[in-house]
């Protein structure tokens, strides 16, 4: 299930995303300060293009998903997890598949895009496995600057119809 964020929920989110294996598979891989992290939740709640929801397995706060570039038309998405409660609770599979099936299900449905789009690092395997588990296409690939190291990215999407 996803919901909003409560101002409770940004401590443990800004954790979760300076768990060292959430931080070596995104585009930033520096330990996030709290004042970053503020200035970072300001500026989402103020653009309208922009959603982050509370990812909740079994009623527990589990993981974050964000949505960028929000429109009628598309929207990115974006995931992490809380890797150390899940693995302790040895549900870390069966969230993360219940997280990209509720991310998908909401971009299609309450937000109403067409096309959901996503960036992943070309050796992140797993991630890539999980996507084309659900319907998401390979796109299109291109080198990013991840801390001043070239890092090959894949492009992924999912049009509605096929979900």
């Amino acid at each position: 299930m996803l919901r909003g964020v409560r101002d409770d929920d940004l401590p443990v989110m800004r954790q979760w995303r300076n768990h060292p294996r959430v931080r070596a598979a995104s585009f930033a891989t520096h330990e996030i300060t709290k004042e970053e992290h503020a200035r970072w939740w300001a500026a989402t709640r103020a653009d309208a293009s922009r959603l982050v929801l509370i990812y909740d397995h079994d009623g527990v706060s589990a993981g974050v998903v964000s949505y960028t570039g929000l429109s009628s038309e598309s929207a990115t998405w974006g995931f992490y997890l809380d890797l150390d409660g899940l693995e302790e609770s040895r549900t870390l599979l069966r969230a993360w598949m219940g997280l990209e099936r509720a991310a998908i299900d909401h971009a299609f449905g309450p937000l109403g895009v067409r096309v959901l789009r996503g960036e992943v690092l070309a050796d992140n395997e797993p991630v890539r496995l999980l996507h084309k588990r659900f319907g998401f296409a390979e796109v299109g690939s291109y080198q990013r600057d991840v801390d001043g190291v070239p890092r090959d990215v894949v492009a992924i999407q999912l049009r509605r119809e096929s979900a």
